[in-house]
């Protein structure tokens, strides 16, 4: 079987792009084009973007989504922000298109292939890992981050009594608590205008409840949290969770909706409502949404923050590979 790689404009490639992307046993946002475009136009910064396509005839099987860092190659988009990364293949056919990816690489000028953000049961850590080796290139893997997550039962009282004791006890009371406050709502907002108009909540709390996000939000990622939300809503892949308690936004959490899982992506809550444990609270509220609206799972991302162990979340590896030629 001959393939063909090309180097391609993103916008052409858009339309086929989606139809690949939605054929991955876990499609993710972040190799989603629409994320991919906003990640580029507010942080590509001048850096040559290498976006090659691999095709079966005229079928695309494969892309391979790069950017150029002096002599040195990598995913598009950075860890910070991209919690996924890898490439973007048929899975009935990755051997043979990691192995033409790899022979149109040898004629770039590069040195490195930097490739961070690679999720456990990756094909690009198996099959592309031996295509490397065979092609006679050096290869180095490493853990590079944990992302817990929690697979979803049918039922929210079923997922609750399937918590640790403590962490059981602990949720129902806290919700209770909560209830007991006022009226508690969990409104969900998808809509490009409605996400438009709510997303300034989310990052004021986010800035509001912890440091480390304030010094995060810069004004280019604020910049680039607007566009990339605008953008994916236009696909139906946001949807941004706000908690109100009588009437009053006290919590927000944007997650991505894609291949019948939610992905949650950040979160802020009120410090005036801190004791009220309103950010763990609007957590689990969306586990309830989440299982109520049949997703089989939901994925914190990348980080080992304790309410995700203390919401039922296992680690999932994400893994960092640089090859050498």
């Amino acid at each position: 079987m001959t393939y063909s790689v090309r180097r391609e404009e993103l916008a052409q490639l858009q339309p086929e792009w989606v139809q690949l992307l939605e054929q991955q046993p876990e499609p993710v946002p972040f190799q989603h084009p629409a994320w991919q475009r906003v990640w580029l136009e507010v942080f590509q910064d001048g850096r040559d973007l290498l976006l090659l396509s691999v095709r079966d005839d005229e079928t695309l099987v494969g892309i391979a989504p790069l950017i150029r860092n002096g002599d040195s190659l990598s995913f598009v988009g950075h860890y910070s922000i991209c919690d996924y990364m890898d490439f973007i293949i048929a899975p009935d056919q990755c051997r043979d298109v990691f192995d033409a990816i790899l022979t149109a690489l040898k004629d770039e000028a590069w040195s490195q292939l930097d490739l961070r953000g690679i999720r456990d049961g990756s094909t690009t850590l198996t099959e592309f890992t031996q295509a490397v080796e065979s092609n006679g290139m050096t290869v180095e893997q490493e853990e590079e981050a944990v992302a817990p997550r929690v697979e979803l039962p049918g039922d929210w009282e079923e997922y609750v009594s399937g918590l640790a004791k403590k962490n059981r006890h602990e949720l129902r009371r806290k919700l209770r608590n909560l209830q007991a406050e006022g009226n508690l709502q969990l409104q969900t907002y998808t809509s490009r205008e409605d996400v438009e108009a709510h997303l300034p909540i989310l990052l004021r709390f986010m800035v509001d409840s912890r440091q480390d996000k304030a010094n995060f939000m810069s004004e280019q990622m604020g910049l680039f949290f607007h566009k990339a939300t605008q953008a994916l809503a236009e696909e139906d892949l946001i949807r941004l969770y706000e908690l109100e308690l009588d009437g009053k936004p006290v919590a927000s959490v944007l997650c991505f909706d894609q291949g019948g899982q939610l992905y949650l992506y950040n979160s802020g809550y009120d410090p005036e409502y801190a004791k009220m444990s309103v950010g763990i609270a609007s957590k689990a509220l969306c586990l309830q949404a989440a299982i109520e609206d049949g997703k089989h799972c939901i994925d914190f991302l990348r980080g080992d923050e304790d309410y995700k162990y203390r919401l039922g979340a296992q680690d999932q590896q994400i893994y960092k590979l640089v090859i050498k030629r």
